[in-house]
């Protein structure tokens, strides 16, 4: 071959290369918007346009360098999209349906899987102990303008006609997430339920424990903003913990000998040993916080380990048949989170979105991005 023929070649050939626009992360506090290489859908696998993203709690964790990821990574795992390219042995969907992904993408093949603990899905990624979460994890995430969705027949969910984006981002993760915490912590017609942090996470929480029959929810939090829209949205009663002793007052609402189950959703040592404390004895303490620092138990409020407390973990449960059970919640009209979706950003204004989010300003619960 001829060097002129091989140079005009490689012309041809870049020039159609497909690229697309994503948010990269660089190191701490250094994400950026830029071009980058569109995927291409392998065997089993699927290519997402995303339509409607956001920004997670734990997306912070990456930018200030509280959770490690590898340079050049796209971050986000919260997707809604349209099905651009399906590879091989796909069944059951086509280009075009509209979809949602959840933050856990199980293998559904794996032991893991096939012992019913999809979340927990290490099946080929070598990082077992963080599970299924790979989306701005361990492999590109959506927080651009198309995503590679891996096993992707255990893992698209359609969307309904007449749902919107708005009604399903959230249950992709904090909605999958909070909700989680309610039935790990098995929550039981007629109990009494106290749920540490009303941010979206714990709200979801809160939320979950009265579609499971909880006679009475308690949400704890500090913040103005977010105690206004926990009662707006049906926290039976909302303590601010700036202005109340919330131990005696959660205490004194539950009868006196504490609460059925205690939901820590915000990952403080504070937040953990106050839902301790409340807990009445057989109680459950269901954690869904993300601890960054060790976590200490004390003595007192564990009663020695004579209390038969229970001490439940939770990462987001995720597949498409649990995207699916969340969207028939929302289709039927039993679960409505449009109102936690605060503020709305293009992707190319997303470092905008994160200090927003990051600083919790201007009343912010959850922000779409949309690319």
């Amino acid at each position: 071959m001829s060097t002129t023929f091989a140079v005009e070649e490689e012309v041809i050939r870049t020039k159609h290369v497909e690229t697309m626009r994503a948010a990269v992360f660089h190191g701490v506090d250094d994400i950026r918007v830029e071009d980058v290489l569109r995927p291409r859908a392998g065997v089993g696998e699927a290519v997402i346009r995303v339509t409607m993203t956001t920004i997670c709690g734990t997306d912070l964790h990456i930018l200030r360098g509280e959770y490690p990821v590898k340079p050049g990574l796209i971050v986000g795992h919260e997707p809604v999209g349209v099905i651009e390219e399906l590879g091989a042995g796909v069944s059951g969907y086509k280009v075009g349906d509209r979809v949602i992904v959840g933050a856990i993408t199980p293998c559904g093949q794996c032991n893991a899987c096939l012992s019913g603990n999809l979340s927990q899905c290490g099946h080929g990624s070598g990082y077992e102990a963080i599970g299924g979460w790979r989306f701005g994890n361990t492999i590109n995430g959506a927080q651009a303008e198309y995503l590679l969705v891996p096993s992707a027949q255990a893992n698209l969910a359609k969307i309904p006609d007449g749902v919107t984006d708005d009604q399903v981002v959230l249950l992709t993760d904090i909605a999958s997430t909070g909700i989680s915490g309610a039935e790990s912590g098995g929550v039981k017609i007629g109990d009494s339920v106290a749920v540490f942090a009303q941010g979206p996470i714990g709200l979801c929480a809160s939320l979950g424990a009265k579609l499971m029959g909880a006679a009475l929810v308690i949400g704890i939090d500090g913040d103005d903003n977010r105690i206004k829209i926990a009662r707006k949205m049906g926290v039976d009663v909302v303590l601010d913990y700036r202005t109340t002793d919330v131990i005696a007052e959660v205490r004194k609402l539950s009868g006196g000998s504490g609460v059925d189950v205690a939901i820590e959703a915000l990952g403080t040592q504070d937040t953990f040993e106050n839902a301790l404390r409340v807990l009445r004895p057989g109680g459950t303490l269901s954690s869904l916080g993300v601890y960054a620092h060790n976590l200490n138990i004390p003595c007192d409020a564990y009663a020695a380990g004579l209390g038969d407390h229970r001490i439940v973990t939770t990462l987001c449960p995720g597949g498409k048949e649990r995207m699916r059970r969340l969207i028939e919640m929302v289709h039927r009209g039993k679960l409505d989170l449009t109102p936690l979706l605060t503020h709305r950003f293009k992707l190319a204004d997303i470092n905008e979105a994160y200090k927003l989010f990051g600083e919790r300003a201007d009343g912010v619960m959850k922000v779409a991005i949309t690319p």
